[in-house]
This record gives C-alpha cells, sequence and structure tokens, in this order.
C-alpha cells in the first residue's frame, strides 16, 4: 500500500524550532522555501499534507493556506487521536500514512504511521523508533528530504519531475 497522506510537526521540522518574540510580542518563525515547494508537489502528485501540531500560531495558520494545506490542526494534545479522527474521515489507515516529528510529543504518531522521519538534530528517544532519521535539520530541508525519499521509494520520480519540465 502506498503513502497517501504524510503528516507534518511544525517546530522543530517545518521550523528550527526557535521561537522569536518582538517588542510588540509578536512571534516570528521561519520556514524554508524547499520544504513549500516539495510539499505543494506532493499534493500535485495527488497526495495529501496534514499539519498537526501542539502550538498554536496564526502564522502556521497562514503557512498552511499558503500552501494550500487544508488539513492542519493546531493546539492538540493528543497528536495519535487527531491524525486516527483526520483518517477516518479520509478514508486511509496508518499504513497509508507517514510523518515527520523531532520531539516526545510526536513520539505516539511516529511510533503508529507506516514511514517516520525525525530531522538530524530531533530528541533521541523519537530517533530510537524513527524509520529514517534525516540528515537535515529541522528548518533546513528535512521536509523536503523526507518527500524526495518517499518519491524515489514510491516510484514517482518521473510523474514528480513531470510537473517541472
Amino acid at each position: 500500500m502506498s503513502i497517501q497522506l504524510i503528516v507534518l510537526d511544525v517546530d522543530g521540522t517545518m521550523t528550527d524550532g526557535r521561537i522569536t518574540y518582538s517588542e510588540n510580542g509578536d512571534e516570528v518563525k521561519s520556514f524554508n522555501v524547499k520544504d513549500g515547494l516539495a510539499i505543494v508537489s506532493w499534493m500535485r502528485l495527488g497526495r495529501k499534507v496534514a499539519i498537526i501540531t501542539g502550538r498554536s500560531s496564526n502564522i502556521v495558520a497562514r503557512r498552511a493556506k499558503e500552501l494550500h494545506i487544508e488539513h492542519y490542526y493546531q493546539g492538540v494534545d493528543n497528536k495519535l487521536e487527531k491524525l486516527q479522527e483526520l483518517l477516518d474521515k479520509l478514508g486511509l489507515t496508518m499504513d497509508q500514512v507517514a510523518t515527520i516529528g523531532d520531539d516526545l510529543n510526536d513520539y505516539a504518531i511516529l511510533k503508529a504511521a507506516k514511514v517516520s522521519f525525525v530531522p538530524a538534530d530531533a530528541n533521541r528517544e523519537v530517533e530510537k523508533i524513527a524509520t529514517v532519521s534525516l540528515l537535515s535539520r529541522g528548518g533546513e530541508g528535512a521536509v523536503r528530504e523526507m518527500i524526495e525519499y518517499l518519491i524515489l521509494k514510491e516510484g514517482l520520480q518521473k510523474k514528480f519531475m513531470s510537473l517541472w519540465v
């Protein structure tokens, strides 16, 4: 069964995990544009993307909308429960899921997914259970590396390249 859905954590995977506050209290996060292109490409291949994150931020909502990610959930305490709700809604199973996370609050979904990824700077406990430990750090192309790995494993290279050439 092929991977139909990738599930992304935000802080420490899509970003470098730093949270910066301005003097007026505005929150600042930096996203990697190469990750964004890979996410959009994955969806153009007919696959799905979801964000499930423990924190809540207007910045994450903006990034999800910018990338046209339909399924994004913030302020989630139990990521596995939220993922199962989404799978039920989409008619998918865990065998069709790949996920990326970097810390202990991602442990359950990393363990449950068919394929799980952690960035190079992930917590050691989640690294132990991940299918793939990436070379890239969070916010530095880890999501792109994950998607390129899946494109290769799923045999989608030609279809992927046809999006761009």
